[in-house]
């Protein structure tokens, strides 16, 4: 994010339309390549994984197209419509692909107990997900007028290095 800009935390709503995004721009990609190799009786399976081509499109490709997306722009597109960037929680910049692993497995974590790590976002002073505080990690944007100011542990308030 650039130096000296003025941001803000983004909440669980905005968060969760940019996710609504997502799934359907990756539904619009996958969606008709399942279907032409497995038919429509794939949606009325109950299998988790009917078969190698849906293991490759429903969980190896997602974790791959997002890893790149937040590697290349620190967001996915959903993210981008709301100008939304995913920073190190602890100096604002560009996480490490560490964290932005570690990140994307959180979701996971996040999900098991009734999405319980999600929803934490919407009363979370720092609007962290379980899987943004695993990853040491913080989703922001420019801010707007009334909103919460944007803080890193690690910069001052000029936005130099505390050494």
């Amino acid at each position: 994010m650039a130096t000296g800009q003025q941001l803000e935390y983004v909440g669980f709503w905005t968060r969760v339309l940019a996710s609504l995004v997502d799934t359907v721009l990756m539904l619009i990609i996958i969606m008709p390549i399942l279907l032409s190799i497995y038919g429509r009786e794939y949606l009325l399976s109950v299998k988790v994984i009917e078969g190698p081509a849906d293991f490759l499109l429903t969980w190896l490709f997602p974790a791959i197209a997002v890893l790149a997306f937040w590697s290349a722009i620190q967001a996915t597109p959903g993210k981008l419509l709301y100008r939304a960037r995913i920073v190190d929680a602890n100096h604002g910049g560009k996480p490490s692909t560490l964290q932005y692993i570690v990140r994307y497995l959180g979701y996971f974590v996040s999900v098991l107990p009734l999405c319980l790590g999600l929803i934490w976002v919407a009363w979370d002073r720092r609007k962290q997900g379980w899987h943004d505080k695993l990853a040491g990690t913080v989703v922001v944007r420019p801010s707007r007028a009334g909103t919460w100011e944007v803080a890193f542990p690690d910069l001052d308030t000029f936005g130099h290095p505390i050494r």
